[in-house]
């Protein structure tokens, strides 16, 4: 900081560039995260917000034996049409009706993605192949699960918006990558059970944390943003 308290250019630079570089990659490396740089990233994650000091979440670290019987279990669900048809959702991620914009990006994300992957658009079980990644956390080393209480209301999920992306970017500016994934909310049940959390307890979402690998097509894959004009109104 300088003489009045303002971020030095360094510190800004230093900032600035783990949020530019924070993308969601899909392909990890097998190098272990020290659980001394897991602590250091997920204190650092806990600076967030929330209404009146509340810290609504709860996060669960899987790696080794703990993650591959979790992934396995849902793995065989997944690649069973008649049992996957008995899991639900543990919330609504996404809306019920599509509209523009919206339809529109996510459309045009997947599709990027899938051309990368050389997937075609009538392709069913490559597509199918590729969304059962998610539940291997992407091969990534740490795998991440997230829980709140059930008796807390819509504020608490805002601030554990926050909490979420202070964790992507403390462990950007140290060299690694995430990627979050609503994917999981799609087995609570399960997820419940292998973790043993009380029934008071809702899955926020996943988490895959580890070092990304450079030489996977899929995380090539950089996401468009809007420009400024399509979503700030200055009133003077």
């Amino acid at each position: 900081m300088d003489l009045f308290g303002l971020p030095t250019a360094p510190q800004t630079a230093a900032v600035d560039a783990a949020i530019a570089s924070r993308r969601s990659m899909r392909a990890f490396l097998p190098t272990p995260v020290p659980q001394a740089l897991l602590e250091d990233i997920l204190g650092l994650a806990a600076r967030a917000p929330s209404g009146t000091n509340i810290q609504p979440w709860q996060v669960h670290v899987l790696t080794g034996a703990a993650k591959d019987r979790l992934c396995d279990r849902i793995c065989a669900i997944y690649e069973n049409p008649a049992e996957l048809a008995q899991h639900e959702r543990e919330y609504d991620y996404y809306p019920k009706e599509w509209t523009s914009p919206y339809i529109d990006r996510r459309r045009k994300v997947g599709w990027d993605l899938y051309k990368l992957l050389g997937i075609a658009k009538a392709d069913k079980e490559a597509m199918h192949r590729q969304h059962g990644r998610n539940y291997r956390f992407f091969d990534a080393p740490v795998g991440l699960l997230f829980s709140i209480d059930r008796i807390l209301e819509q504020g608490s999920w805002l601030d554990y918006g926050m909490f979420l992306q202070n964790l992507m970017i403390a462990a950007r500016a140290r060299g690694l990558h995430t990627c979050p994934q609503a994917a999981f909310t799609q087995f609570h049940r399960v997820i419940a059970e292998e973790l043993c959390l009380r029934p008071d307890q809702a899955i926020v979402c996943g988490m895959a944390l580890g070092y990304a690998d450079p030489e996977a097509v899929e995380n090539h894959l950089e996401t468009e943003r809007a420009d400024l004009g399509e979503f700030v109104t200055f009133h003077d």
